[in-house]
């Protein structure tokens, strides 16, 4: 269906901003976002104390949601982890503890929170669910004869979940199996208990997603509808939120503002347009300006971007001085106490371990290497020692000095 031809506020922006990959029976959708004002959710699974960019596509179509006056639920997956979700997975991810998920789902919390309005003082609060509510009580016998008996083992065997798997020959346990009936069964519960009539989630859970609402339709609910997002690549072809480094992070804990400002305009060239029209709120008319900015000035693109992401994240002053950081360091050449700072209290540490430590590497080979390459420099001058510690001597009087791995990541010493 055209988004010339939507109705309603919500579909007609996502899709503009490019949003929608797949949805079932949209017409029928549309028709009923025109007209009323609904209930939709998406699930996270609680696998780490945060968030990172590869998520923040669904975050943001939840934030569209609750702009337009719907209602935004926040599905933790406090009973699903315990499964754990085989999609795009060559093996079972790691069992966690019922203490490490809910240390987790406290950590995906603080994301949530930067981003949805919890509170009663708007119309359409958003609210947060764990889904260990209904799982962890449910009887294995009952389970079976009321949701089992609606799943044919056929048709799940083609979805991508399941298919991918097998044909890469590798396990898939009878507990993972189990993952996809457990998530249409969230969607059947969160439409008795909300209200709740459409599921949104990546195109990876497209087969979960047509499986909740098949399961709905089947056990009484009323019409429900899933949506699924396309899958972000960058235009090098790189997965989403990946870099060098591991994981983008959406937590400050995990990822500071600065280095954060700093992926958003580290953006390749021909994705701005795309990454603006998701992970900002900037005007469309604006966004065409910035998009048709060629050559060097598409930098200056870039450093919108990064500030509007930025600022959503972390908020506007931390994307100011994010900002201000990375002129004075790359523009005017300075050093800025904004930095990422390690404070070194032992009178002699190892460079190796610094480098891993600040995350300016993966490893310490990882580091060795750059290190003999001539890619770390102290205060802009090469470093070529692996075995080289930092001493009050490496200092010279000043109170900081900063550490450097290429031209773009950068960390203040200070003496403890």
């Amino acid at each position: 269906m055209s988004e010339d031809n939507l109705k309603s506020e919500f579909l007609k922006t996502i899709s503009e901003r490019g949003f929608i990959h797949q949805c079932t029976a949209i017409e029928e959708l549309d028709t009923q976002l025109s007209k009323e004002k609904i209930s939709a959710y998406i699930g996270f699974d609680c696998t780490a104390d945060s968030l990172h960019v590869g998520s923040l596509v669904s975050i943001m179509l939840l934030r569209w949601l609750q702009k337009f006056g719907h209602t935004p639920i926040v599905l933790m997956g406090g009973g699903t982890t315990k499964i754990g979700d085989p999609s795009g997975k060559d093996e079972a991810r790691q069992l966690l503890s019922s203490e490490g998920i809910h240390k987790n789902m406290m950590g995906i919390r603080e994301v949530f929170t930067k981003y949805i309005d919890f509170t009663d003082n708007i119309k359409n609060p958003g609210f947060m669910v764990n889904n260990a509510d209904w799982l962890d009580t449910l009887n294995y016998i009952g389970l079976l004869r009321d949701v089992g008996r609606h799943f044919s083992i056929n048709r799940m065997l083609t979805f991508d979940s399941v298919k991918l798997r097998l044909e890469r020959e590798q396990n898939l346990s009878f507990l993972e199996f189990n993952y996809m009936i457990l998530q249409s069964y969230d969607f059947v519960e969160l439409n008795k208990r909300f209200d709740c009539t459409l599921q949104m989630g990546g195109s990876d859970q497209w087969g979960n997603i047509v499986s909740g609402v098949d399961l709905g339709r089947k056990m009484g609910a009323d019409q429900l509808f899933g949506l699924t997002t396309p899958l972000i690549t960058t235009a090098s072809g790189a997965k989403m939120g990946k870099t060098a480094n591991g994981a983008v992070w959406l937590n400050e804990a995990r990822l500071s503002a600065y280095d954060y400002w700093q992926f958003w305009r580290n953006t390749e060239d021909n994705d701005v347009g795309k990454f603006l029209k998701l992970f900002t709120e900037l005007p469309m008319s604006e966004i065409a300006k910035l998009e048709s900015l060629e050559g060097a000035e598409i930098n200056e693109a870039k450093k919108v971007l990064a500030f509007e992401a930025t600022k959503l994240c972390h908020g506007e002053e931390a994307a100011l001085n994010a900002q201000k950081t990375a002129e004075n360091v790359f523009e005017k050449g300075n050093t800025d106490q904004d930095l990422p700072t390690k404070i070194l209290n032992k009178e002699a540490q190892s460079l190796l371990d610094i480098l891993v430590e600040m995350e300016l590497c993966k490893s310490k080979g990882e580091a060795r290497r750059l290190v003999q390459q001539g890619g770390v420099k102290l205060d802009d001058k090469a470093l070529d020692d692996t075995t080289k510690e930092i001493v009050s001597s490496d200092f010279d009087g000043k109170e900081t000095i900063k550490l450097s791995v290429g031209k773009k990541k950068h960390v203040l010493l200070k003496k403890g």
